[in-house]
């Protein structure tokens, strides 16, 4: 859709960096560049973490890509000017410290560019099938996002817990 880049949207094992996202969606008619990292934190609920797991369905990447195409629908016709997105959600195990969601998004101006990345962010929270599997240092382990029936998960889940 012109008006509408995405220069990535995918699953990595490997680590994501900001700064990568960033510099792949820099250019001369982007007047705003806004960055989301959402990175292991060392603790949840009053326990401390140790590291996380994430699992993705099968379906998680076309989710994703729906849900890339969702907002090229909605945001990308109501700008001259393209609006570019890098983002990429980690799978696998990660350490604290480590970036589980990046995203970047180059607008021309600053308000679009963090209304384009804020809904980006709250759509995969809420709709890409993607659970994590906690492990706290006292042992215990908890899973997040899961539900009976793997494919609904994302629709049934408890949007607090999806960090």
């Amino acid at each position: 859709m012109p008006g509408f880049d995405v220069v990535l949207a995918g699953l990595s094992a490997d680590p994501i960096s900001v700064d990568r996202a960033i510099s792949a969606v820099e250019g001369n008619e982007a007047g705003a560049v806004v960055s989301f990292s959402g990175v292991v934190r060392n603790h949840d609920d009053g326990k401390a973490v140790d590291r996380l797991s994430y699992s993705a369905h099968p379906t998680a990447q076309q989710v994703l890509n729906d849900v890339m195409a969702g907002l090229a629908a909605e945001h990308g016709m109501w700008t001259e000017h393209p609006i570019r997105i890098w983002v990429a959600h980690r799978i696998g195990v990660l350490r604290v410290g480590d970036s589980a969601l990046v995203c970047a998004v180059s607008a021309a101006h600053r308000g679009q560019a963090f209304e384009v990345c804020s809904d980006l962010v709250d759509r995969i929270k809420a709709r890409v099938p993607i659970w994590k599997e906690q492990f706290f240092s006292d042992g215990t382990v908890e899973w997040v996002g899961t539900a009976s029936n793997p494919t609904n998960a994302f629709q049934s889940s408890d949007s607090r817990n999806r960090k």
